[in-house]
């Protein structure tokens, strides 16, 4: 706490001194509000700034200014600066958080401290004796301050760590061979099991989850190995350990995943499962693909909490989310979820098996694997090398007496004859299809050799979906785009008439690119008995597409169009997950 703001005790009059007096004095707050923020300050043993930003009663920004006005200290913006990683990691993360500072930069012998209260002087004095470097502090705003203290001990903790030759491991020593494709690998259980690695591995799967990143990707190359997470749909570098150390990162992640680690010229599967608490677990799909200079592993982040997010969290707009929540309810029929890998199919598909998983309900699931457990719902896990296809699966549930069936991805014409029938005979079947949109996912079954006559009379709702990533909502700004543009976008005539607002990107410390989160974009088609007259008089995805817009139903475009409108997006990312 500031040494130099004082209480008076045993008194009615307070003595105030340094920043608190300035900010009485230019009526930013009233004396015992200050009194108030000082005295819990003292109690919780933090600053009093967070105090009374955190009790409303002053704005972060506003006493930034006065802090520097008072003593002569610079002014920064923390959204115009790139911190320097190497100086965070010259003070440890339990002095950054203690104190809320942050190393900006060095210049010669002297660091320069990002700090809210520049009057703390014990927590100037601590990291000069921590880094025995002169200090000069630099005034940020308190909120922006927290955020990036966050963000840069998390960049931190992704780093390789005591994996360098100046740490202490001697990195040529290491017993890493390229091996014959007809051999192991050259590495030991032994080796696997080295602390350095396995610590580096569970501190890579834990950041993964605490940024929210989708996938993790461990990709080796000739000279180089890096990792990169998947985050709101985009690929981000985040390390580089050395490109040594390849082969044990992958051994590792294999004895994690119950792989074999000395089969290296196949692609194999597996699975983690990260407990982080009593109540909480993490599972990762792992994938393994052998490549010109190792073994390229993706591990794919299960996270159960998304399936409960809730219909209303995904990004329907209201008449969509009508229409699914109508075809949920009968008791019979299809619902199909189209979409490239990646588009949040896995999500919709248990948003709905979420609704209809009642005490009274019958609910079985054929996955390849199951991705998300639920409670109450019987998945089976495929496996054809012992016979347990997605076909066999589906005959199985049908002698159980099943309400609600999902198979987890039509692949082929057996899947599809089965899953049809279940539709045709009184049970609700909700399955996945990789096609690009609603239309093309009927001439799709065709293709694969349904008949048309039983498509028509057995699939009743198609939803094509994209993920596009959502607007920072605390660094989006306006974009300036001319009316005739936007109707070229495909923005109808009379929404730009009627003006609307369109914001684009900038990026910030709460955020990746101007970025975070995701949401969805649909398109939702009620098979109706105009859109089975096509099909059964062998119609393409053209006039089965043609037929939806005249009965008003939006293609992805069109959706995606519709939340830059809400502001919820930008017309760049729609351009990049819809075809104009």
């Amino acid at each position: 706490m500031n040494d130099n703001a004082t209480l008076a005790i045993g008194g009615s009059r307070s003595a105030l001194g340094g920043l608190p007096q300035r900010l009485v004095q230019d009526g930013l707050v009233d004396e015992p509000t200050m009194q108030s923020a000082l005295q819990a300050a003292r109690d919780r043993k933090g600053g009093f700034v967070t105090q009374l930003i955190g009790m409303g009663a002053a704005n972060a920004r506003d006493i930034a200014v006065a802090a520097a006005h008072e003593f002569g200290v610079p002014l920064l913006d923390l959204d115009s600066l790139a911190v320097d990683l190497d100086l965070v990691r010259l003070v440890s993360d339990k002095l950054l958080a203690k104190h809320r500072v942050l190393p900006l930069f060095r210049r010669g012998k002297r660091m320069f401290l990002g700090v809210a209260d520049p009057t703390n002087l014990h927590a100037i004095d601590e990291i000069k004796f921590a880094t025995g470097l002169g200090i000069e502090a630099i005034v940020v705003e308190d909120d922006k301050l927290q955020r990036a203290i966050d963000k840069a001990i998390e960049q931190v903790d992704t780093q390789m760590p005591n994996l360098t030759e100046e740490e202490g491991v001697d990195l040529e020593g290491l017993e890493v061979t390229g091996g014959d494709d007809e051999h192991e690998g050259g590495v030991t259980r032994d080796e696997v099991d080295d602390a350095p690695i396995v610590k580096f591995v569970n501190k890579v799967m834990l950041d993964a989850i605490r940024r929210g990143a989708s996938d993790i990707h461990f990709e080796p190359y000739e000279k180089t190995y890096r990792v990169r997470y998947r985050m709101d749909g985009v690929l981000k570098e985040v390390a580089q350990p050395p490109v040594q150390l390849s082969q044990k990162i992958c051994a590792r992640i294999k004895v994690m995943s119950r792989l074999d680690i000395a089969e290296r010229r196949v692609p194999q599967d597996g699975r983690i499962k990260m407990k982080l608490s009593k109540t909480r677990a993490i599972d990762f799909r792992v994938s393994t693909c052998p490549t010109l200079y190792g073994e390229k592993i993706v591990a794919r982040i299960l996270d159960p909490s998304q399936a409960m997010l809730g219909i209303d969290a995904l990004g329907y707009e209201p008449f969509q989310k009508e229409l699914y929540l109508k075809y949920l309810e009968k008791p019979q029929g299809m619902i199909l979820v189209t979409g490239p890998t990646g588009s949040g199919k896995t999500v919709s598909l248990y948003t709905g098996l979420n609704i209809l998983n009642r005490e009274d309900t019958n609910i079985s699931t054929a996955e390849d694997p199951a991705e998300i457990n639920l409670p109450g719902v019987n998945q089976v896990n495929v496996n054809p090398k012992v016979g347990l296809t997605f076909a066999s699966a589906l005959r199985a549930f049908l002698r159980q007496d099943p309400d609600v069936v999902m198979v987890g991805e039509i692949r082929d014409l057996e899947t599809a004859e089965i899953a049809i029938k279940a539709a045709q005979t009184g049970h609700l079947v909700l399955s996945t299809l990789h096609t690009n949109d609603a239309p093309q996912t009927l001439t799709r079954m065709i293709d694969m050799g349904v008949k048309p006559y039983a498509i028509a009379t057995s699939v009743s709702l198609i939803i094509a979906q994209r993920l596009a990533r959502r607007l920072c909502t605390q660094c989006k700004h306006l974009v300036d785009i001319p009316a005739e543009a936007l109707i070229k976008e495909g923005f109808p005539k009379e929404d730009v008439a009627a003006g609307f607002k369109v914001y684009g990107p900038k990026g910030c410390q709460a955020c990746t690119d101007g970025y975070k989160g995701r949401v969805g974009i649909y398109q939702v088609l009620p098979v109706t008995d105009e859109i089975g007259r096509i099909i059964m008089e062998g119609g393409n995805a053209i006039s089965i597409g043609d037929a939806a817009r005249k009965m008003g139903v939006w293609d992805l475009r069109r959706s995606g169009l519709e939340k830059v409108k809400q502001g919820m997006t930008s017309l760049e990312e729609v351009n990049s997950v819809t075809i104009e």
